[in-house]
């Protein structure tokens, strides 16, 4: 990858594009700095919301933002969840459907569309952090009324929130790979230093922790190496294709596979469940904080409990399984391999290749699910077994969802970059 890297600052359009691509993100950075007036976040609320599942997940996409009061607080996390309902409507409603293939002028059209519904969703996020918040609402402000001063925290953090999405765009369009994407790898990167420099300030206070950093490291390595291979693992059926002459030219006879990965669906599984599972609890810590229910469902239902472990688990599965089913859709894919003459070896075409490649997506499709499950449960377990600070922080600097996010996003980079690469390659050679 650094070696790519360096190749691609040697061409003038690439390296354009990777200083555009760094502008941006150090904007992103800059913007994540800057603190929202009227909004005071002291270390007692942000303490109060630690164990807040969803806070945390918010926090870490926005590199600490939300901790610090960032104008920047909402980070991209509007516009993913705006991208996963789009999604899922997209297959429950038709006439999204269509769209979705209408080619780039349908695509222009959902875009828009998420982009509505990211607003909305930055609007009542924004709205839940200033009711959560609301001791650190600094009401003292141009001696104006509380409620002014809320609402003008709701706009600037709804503003926050779609000038980032605005920087995630002009990533994609004007730099290299995904902005989103980008953005959330930078986010991840930079919360990550605080968990970092708390367990190296603990060594140096005590130098018996120093055993537990070394076997967490080792330990990071392996989950590493474990989440890069199966990031590129993946199924390949063979297909043939038959000659057809057409005119005076034969087109066909050649071989070729579809590629079916062992986790197409990416991370979002594990955010989708992890966002579904912490709603309740977010909902009643903004307007029941002080009732019984609430405290019976973060004893028993909250983040750590073992019946929150078992659902997390469970939904992990049933979300694997239904992006899996959005992403490869068995149907269409077999429709045009028979209308191409493309056929898999042994199998009939039409329903019977549909059902195959069902068959073998669900397989493949169960074992990527493990991996999920296994990867969101490590640290919940991990903080039930071991009750040590060092090991909390570093934990908590490198989750193990994080490390999915930045090793799927740092191939897609790679790819990308590599990609562009070939196409000036091929440019140069046909001139």
């Amino acid at each position: 990858m650094f070696k790519t890297l360096v190749n691609a600052f040697k061409v003038k359009d690439l390296r354009k594009k990777i200083l555009i691509t760094l502008g941006l993100l150090i904007l992103f950075q800059v913007g994540c700095a800057l603190v929202c007036p009227g909004l005071n976040l002291s270390e007692e609320i942000k303490n109060s919301n630690e164990g807040t599942s969803f806070f945390s997940l918010m926090n870490m996409l926005s590199g600490n933002a939300l901790s610090n009061g960032s104008i920047l607080a909402l980070g991209v996390s509007p516009y993913i969840t705006a991208s996963i309902v789009i999604q899922l409507l997209t297959v429950a409603i038709p006439a999204l459907e269509r769209l979705s293939k209408q080619g780039e002028d349908g695509r222009r059209k959902i875009q828009f569309y998420t982009r509505i519904a990211a607003l909305v969703l930055a609007l009542a996020q924004a709205i839940g952090i200033v009711v959560s918040f609301q001791q650190a609402v600094d009401t003292n402000v141009l001696n104006l009324p509380s409620w002014v001063i809320s609402a003008g925290v709701v706009l600037m953090l709804t503003a926050g929130g779609m000038f980032t999405v605005w920087l995630g765009e002009r990533i994609t369009e004007q730099g290299i790979g995904n902005g989103m994407s980008l953005l959330i790898f930078v986010g991840i990167i930079s919360s990550s230093t605080d968990g970092i420099y708390h367990a190296f300030k603990q060594v140096g206070e005590n130098i018996e922790n120093l055993w537990m950093v070394i076997i967490y490291i080792v330990a990071l390595v392996l989950i590493f190496g474990l989440i890069v291979f199966m990031d590129s693992s993946e199924r390949r059926v063979g297909v043939k294709y038959a000659k057809q002459i057409k005119g005076r030219k034969m087109y066909g006879g050649q071989d070729s596979y579809i590629p079916i990965k062992l986790n197409a669906s990416g991370v979002m599984p594990i955010i989708f469940a992890t966002s579904l599972l912490t709603l309740p609890q977010l909902i009643m810590s903004i307007f029941w904080p002080e009732s019984n229910a609430y405290y019976w469902y973060q004893t028993y239902m909250g983040t750590g409990s073992w019946v929150y472990i078992v659902l997390l688990a469970a939904l992990i599965f049933a979300f694997a399984f239904f992006y899996a089913q959005i992403t490869f859709d068995t149907d269409d894919i077999s429709r045009r391999m028979q209308q191409n003459g493309g056929f898999i070896p042994g199998i009939r075409p039409g329903k019977t290749t549909a059902d195959y490649l069902k068959k073998i997506s669900q397989r493949i499709t169960l074992f990527g699910a493990v991996f999920l499950a296994f990867i969101a449960l490590v640290p919940s377990l991990a903080f039930k077994a071991i009750d040590d600070s060092t090991l909390a922080s570093l934990i908590n600097a490198f989750s193990t969802t994080g490390l999915m996010i930045i090793v799927s996003v740092a191939l897609e980079f790679d790819k990308g970059l590599e990609a562009q690469m070939l196409m000036r390659n091929y440019k140069g050679f046909l001139n």
